[in-house]
Order: structure tokens, then sequence, then C-alpha cells
């Protein structure tokens, strides 16, 4: 008998430990994940959800210091030896990366700069996209599970306003991430309800599904009519631009064909973008998550823009309280109840600081060794020096697993001398020309690009031309290839690029 419990509560033990381990890793993951806008808005959210967690900078610009917990309470929450073995693993690789390139210039996280003209600085000082839905979101009636619902769906969009998530994903997150357990349902009942939100087209898992709730919107008309009929039952034909099929079915002149055609092109498939013009957005306003400077002697520094990411810290009064339980032999079920709420909200807010933590020194890591070893893009600013890269490059060099890389470079910005750019910018893959030579596929593509902007609009170049024009340019690449690349470029096929 007492065999059996001793290995009953060892499996509870292991089940607890592997959880809040998986807990650990899956919150790291979505914070590595999130740009410094949502960073901060997640931030936010959790010293709201959870009282123990707070800013260390008060009201007063004064720095808090709360007591240090005694070894005993400190036990009690001795999670964190996977954190800090990631941790000493990313200072390690932050110092050894460029040591086998001595000669070239020396790259440091530098701040003082930024911070001298921090005040003249200002990125994407307007409403945000989700404060936008948010305002919506208090104008109609919600319960409190809906409410919870739909602030989680809000913080899902992408920046196209789409919805991308499943149901199913959706609702294993919010388990795993709030401790809120909801039916694929009940987030179905409000995706509907967020789907009303202006601009029409909000949370749409498809572009189809995008034009048809932008066309829902219309007064009922012939012309709604049609486009529905259009987006419903003949969406390959309209995204191939086989209008002539399109105007036989529906037994439509040229003149009807024509009018239909401008309406559906009319509608926005990118209802996000929609609303950051409409606060008054531009590329310019993006929020860098990067401040990438070149000094004239070549010397790159580089810091995180952490101007308004809050400082955090356990609060001083739960950790008191904590100490003051300790010393409690006897307790009620009362002060029980409340030992073990304090536990849990030092526990999260610990578990939380430790991936902000995380995340700083996989982002710093990362941008490291993208900056050397695309040294001279930074220093030149010429897009042709961008050497290939893939994210198998930057892991190695900085001990980061390729998936972390990807998820650093997912939604990042970086604000350089020469202007701003996607994190993504930076990897770029390769060919081999003809004599060996590792080539950029950058190169081919701005030479891809030259080609279709330089070409006779009234008799555009097909893929099989640019195959041969690329290949006398010094890119000898297949004809799919050249397809890949125009599709990258958001540039259709030359039917399509035709003017009449």
């Amino acid at each position: 008998m007492a065999q059996s419990q001793v290995q009953i509560q060892k499996q509870e033990q292991v089940a607890t430990q592997t959880q809040t381990y998986s807990q650990r890793q899956l919150l790291q993951s979505q914070l590595v994940e999130l740009p410094v806008g949502l960073l901060i808005d997640r931030i936010n959210t959790e010293m709201n959800d959870n009282p123990a967690l707070e800013n260390v900078f008060q009201d007063n610009g004064q720095e808090e210091h709360g007591p240090e917990l005694s070894d005993d309470v400190k036990d009690d929450f001795d999670t964190k030896n996977e954190n800090e073995e990631r941790m000493t693993a990313l200072d390690e690789a932050l110092c050894n990366i460029g040591r086998d390139d001595e000669d070239l210039p020396v790259y440091r996280s530098g701040s003082s700069y930024y911070e001298q003209e921090s005040e003249e600085r200002v990125y994407g000082q307007c409403i945000s996209f989700y404060d936008q839905l948010k305002e919506q979101m208090g104008e109609i009636s919600l319960t409190e599970r809906q409410a919870d619902i739909m602030d989680y769906l809000i913080g899902s969009l992408d920046n196209d306003g789409w919805l991308r998530k499943s149901n199913d994903i959706i609702a294993d997150e919010m388990a795993l991430y709030q401790n809120v357990y909801v039916e694929e349902r009940e987030i179905e009942e409000v995706v509907r309800l967020l789907q009303e939100f202006d601009p029409a087209g909000i949370g749409a898992r498809s572009l189809q599904e995008c034009m048809l709730l932008q066309i829902k919107r219309r007064d009922d008309s012939r012309l709604k009519m049609l486009m529905e009929e259009v987006v419903n039952n003949f969406f390959d034909e309209f995204t191939k631009k086989h209008w002539d099929r399109i105007a036989d079915e529906l037994h439509l002149n040229r003149a009807q064909t024509i009018a239909l055609n401008n309406e559906l092109c009319k509608l926005n498939p990118k209802p996000g973008a929609a609303m950051g013009e409409v606060s008054g957005r531009s590329i310019d306003q993006i929020t860098p998550d990067f401040i990438v400077d070149t000094q004239e002697d070549g010397t790159v520094t580089f810091a995180l823009n952490n101007t308004d990411v809050p400082e955090l810290h356990i609060s001083p009064s739960f950790l008191e309280t904590l100490e003051e339980y300790k010393n409690h032999k006897e307790m009620s079920r009362q002060l029980k109840e409340a030992l073990l709420f304090t536990k849990k909200k030092v526990s999260a807010a610990r578990m939380f600081i430790d991936a902000v933590k995380v995340r700083r020194q996989t982002l710093m890591a990362t941008m490291k060794a993208i900056i050397q070893w695309q040294h001279r893009f930074f220093e030149e600013g010429d897009e042709t020096a961008l050497r290939p890269m893939v994210l198998r490059d930057i892991a190695q060099m900085t001990g980061i697993s390729e998936s972390t890389v990807s998820r650093v470079s997912k939604s990042k910005y970086v604000q350089t001398r020469w202007g701003i750019f996607p994190l993504r910018h930076f990897f770029i893959d390769s060919f081999m020309s003809k004599d060996g030579e590792e080539l950029s596929k950058r190169k081919v593509q701005l030479a891809l690009q030259e080609l279709i902007n330089e070409e006779d609009k009234h008799n555009p170049l097909s893929d099989d031309m640019l195959k041969m024009m690329l290949e006398e340019r010094g890119f000898p690449i297949a004809r799919r290839t050249v397809g890949k690349y125009r599709e990258q470029l958001g540039l259709p096929i030359a039917r399509l690029r035709k003017i009449i």
C-alpha cells in the first residue's frame, strides 16, 4: 500500500513538472514571436491579470526592491534551472559571435546614442489596430466568457486583419495561456460577432470569406447578387481572370462584365491594413524592434527598442505575504487558500519575467549574428551586397534552434541607416551559377523586377522570355524558378500584367 502511494506521488510530481516545463517553453516561444508593440500589450495584460507582477519604476520614478525570499520559500519556486541554462547559453553565443572574424568592425549593443535622440524619434504614435477593435468590442453586449474569447481573437489577428488560426488551436491556446476552457462552437459564435466589426472583412479566414463579408454589407441589388454568385461559385475563375467563362455562365454582356469586375476589384483583401491607413499609419511609422546604426568608420551598433517596455519585478507585498505565511505552523483553511493563491501568482510572475528575459537574450543573439553575416549591407546599404543566408546559418552561429530563429524573424522590423526592413528581408536563398559561384536570390529578384518594370505593358514578357534574358545577364535559372521568384515579388503572370 505504501509503495503504491509513493508511486502515485512520484507520477503526480513528474506530471506537474512536465506540465510546468511545457508551459514555460510555450510562453517563451510565444513572447519571442511577438513584435515590440504586441509585447507591450501582452505585458500590460499580464500585469492586469496578475497582481504579483509589477513595473519596477513607479510613478515617482524610483525603483523599488522587494524583500528577499528566504531559502525555504525559494525552494517552492525553484523551477528556473532550464531558463538559467538557456540564458547562459545565449550569453555565451553573444560573446562568441564573430571571434573568427576579427577583421570586421566590432558589433556591440549600443544604447546611449538612441537614448539621447529618443524624444526626437517617434514610431507609430497612433491608435493601434488592436485598440480600434477593442473600442468596438466595448460597444456590443458580451458575457464575461465571450469577452475573454473576443479579446483573444483580436490578439490573434494578423496584420491583414485575418484570423488564420483554427478554432481548435485557439481553444488549446486559451486553455494553456489563460487557463480558460472554451468549446469550439463558442469560439465560432464570437468569430461571427467579430466579423461584424468595422471595416468589413475583419476576422476572415480566407480571401474568399473576406470578400463575402464585405459584399454582405452592401445594399440588396442585382449587382450584389452577381458579386456573391462569382465569389461563391466562380472564385477560381475570378482569381485567374477567366471572365469569358464567368460571363457565359451568368449570361452577361461586355459592359456588365466590366462593371462587375470593377466592383469586385474595389473590395479590400487586407482590411487590417485599411485600419492602419485610417489612423494615419504608414510604412515609416512601423515600430522597429531593433535599431541599428552605422558609423562613418564602419562600426555597427545596435539596440533593442525597449523604450516603452515595462521592466518587471515581483510585488514586494506578495513576497512579504509569503514570508509571513511561512512562519505559520498551523493554518486555517482560509490561510491555506490565501497561501496557495499567493504562491500561484508569484510562480506565474516569475515564469513570465524569465520568459521576457529569454526573449531579450534571444533577440540580441539573433540580431548580432544577422549583422555579422550581412555586414556589407549594414555598412553600405547596397541590397546586392546581401549574402545568401538561411535560418540554419544563424542557428549555427548562435546555438539557437532554427524554429526559434524563425519565430524571432517573424513580424519584426529593423531600423537602419538605409531605412526600415522586415527581419525576413535578410534571409536569402542561393543558387549556383554555371561557374560554380554561389549567387544570392535577391540579386536575381532585383534583376527580374527591373526587367518587368521596363517591359512593354502592351506586350509583357512571358516567363520563358524572362528566363532567357536573365540567363544573358548571368543568372542561369529554370523557368519554374522565374515563376517562383516572380510570385514572391507579388508580380502576376504576363497575361495579367497586360494593358489592353
